[in-house]
């Protein structure tokens, strides 16, 4: 009897990844009600990394991720699923849509957390960008997915264009808060670099430390959640052994919900001056009560010339970002 020969696995064969676990205590946001939403950006961006990997049969990195919508908290102790599926692929970019569920241990019946678009760039040998096989819809759901992220295009670059346009570093009265830190080896990607998720991490604890303080007279300030993160536009790598600099300011608040500027910046420590902009985004936080309904916060007015800019500025990211619409999970969970 012959066994038969599996073909060998190449480049271009794995369009789809599902990673499944149980989070842990260091997942945990303050206040202990819910998982971190850095956790869960650390666990999109290694979804999506892998799924991204798996498709090019290249190393990657991470050059955006858009309209992440924590629309429920995840409970911590929850059995978790990450799905990554391939939804488009540019000449050397792939986006890559993920979905995070979560079950009780008991039921183990997965409800949808969040969604959101990754774009993810293949680097060659001598790390620039190389070509990636092109990926062609099937599904029903490919279809659907495929021009939902064509549909993004124009939107997410008129949001980049008005980031970096803004000047967040203008001295400015807004509430702000800035952590500083060097880069440890234990974050360390394949590359070199610090991961995407791990600096997502670092972007929603500055974000966290700067609503917690804004809304502190609230109800609870420790139960600040976020509910959406996005524009996350990275410019460049985080090496290790930099010094990071993450400062997250206040710029808008609505009568529920306060947006809150990120901008992460790293420098060579014999040079901590010379701060180079690697990342930047803005994320949205609430105060939710024991109902789960957001309760006011604190409004913040502003009176110098800079900071009216930026709440301006804040409103028309508001505007454009309305005009996305949220993928459902329920189609990114089709075959």
């Amino acid at each position: 009897m012959t066994t038969p020969t599996l073909a060998p696995r190449t480049a271009g064969r794995d369009d789809r990844i599902t990673l499944r676990f149980m989070t842990t205590p260091a997942d945990t946001a303050a206040g202990g009600r819910s998982v971190a939403a850095g956790s869960v950006m650390e666990w999109i961006d290694k979804a999506g990394y892998a799924c991204a990997v798996g498709w090019s049969g290249a190393y990657c990195v991470t050059a955006y991720v858009g309209n992440v919508r924590h629309r429920r908290p995840i409970a911590p102790g929850s059995l978790v699923e990450v799905q990554a599926r391939l939804v488009y692929t540019g000449r050397t970019s792939m986006h890559v849509v993920v979905t995070v569920s979560s079950a009780e241990v008991e039921t183990r019946a997965y409800t949808p957390a969040t969604t959101c678009i990754l774009i993810f760039v293949a680097k060659g040998a001598d790390g620039r960008p190389t070509e990636v096989p092109a990926w062609e819809p099937v599904s029903r759901s490919d279809h659907k997915l495929a021009a939902a992220a064509i549909e993004r295009m124009e939107s997410r670059s008129e949001i980049k264009r008005l980031m970096l346009d803004e000047d967040y570093a203008a001295p400015t009265e807004t509430p702000r808060v800035t952590l500083r830190f060097l880069v440890p080896p234990g974050v360390v990607n394949w590359g070199g670099k610090a991961h995407g998720g791990t600096v997502m991490r670092w972007i929603d604890e500055a974000a966290y430390a700067a609503a917690a303080s804004w809304s502190r007279d609230g109800e609870d300030a420790s139960a600040a959640v976020a509910v959406y993160s996005g524009g996350i536009h990275f410019f460049a790598p985080v090496r290790i052994g930099d010094l990071v600099e993450v400062e997250a300011r206040i710029i808008y608040t609505s009568a529920h919900s306060m947006h809150v500027s990120i901008v992460v910046s790293s420098a060579d420590p014999r040079a901590p001056r010379d701060l180079t902009l690697t990342t930047q985004c803005m994320s949205v936080f609430v105060v939710p009560g024991a109902d789960g309904v957001a309760q006011p916060v604190p409004q913040w007015t502003p009176t110098a010339a800079a900071d009216v800019r930026l709440w301006e500025h804040a409103r028309e990211i508001v505007r454009l970002r309305e005009d996305i619409v949220p993928i459902p999970a329920s189609l990114t969970l089709e075959p």
